[in-house]
């Protein structure tokens, strides 16, 4: 290996410093318009995110995984969603432990509207000529991509 490829020059390092806040800046504006939308429909932003993850009936333990949080954690954002009327948990038939997540009439109208919301404040971020907006897509479609394959 040489020694320039051990130390990449400093423009390339000042690069990787600026990509990282942009894309950092970007994912806290999408974060900050959703829970500013979660806090319209009164829903806490941890209350919100289970919300929208839930596509069907799910166990607890799948939530937690998709919330990236220990499934203590997931007991207490439920229970929430839970008293508002959201979701209601089911018992699996196969193994009785484990309690399914399903969502209600209400909760899927919740989380429709949510994402609905969502996806129009994301259309005014990224409100940028279409042709920008595909390259942008492409190119993080390739980082998420080429991340997906590393060991």
């Amino acid at each position: 290996m040489t020694a320039e490829a051990a130390h990449p020059p400093a423009a390339s390092d000042q690069m990787v410093t600026e990509l990282t806040d942009l894309v950092f800046q970007v994912a806290g504006r999408l974060r900050q318009g959703f829970n500013a939308i979660a806090a319209e429909l009164d829903l806490p932003p941890a209350q919100a995110l289970a919300l929208v993850n839930l596509r069907g009936p799910a166990p607890m333990r799948d939530l937690a995984d998709l919330l990236s949080c220990d499934a203590s954690n997931v007991t207490g954002i439920v229970d929430g969603l839970e008293r508002r009327g959201l979701v209601t948990r089911r018992t699996d038939p196969a193994d009785r432990r484990v309690k399914h997540l399903v969502l209600t009439e209400e909760g899927q109208r919740r989380r429709d509207l949510l994402g609905t919301k969502a996806h129009v404040r994301a259309a005014a971020l990224f409100d940028v000529p279409d042709a920008d907006r595909r390259h942008l897509r492409d190119l993080l479609a390739a980082i998420v991509n080429d991340e997906q394959r590393r060991p």
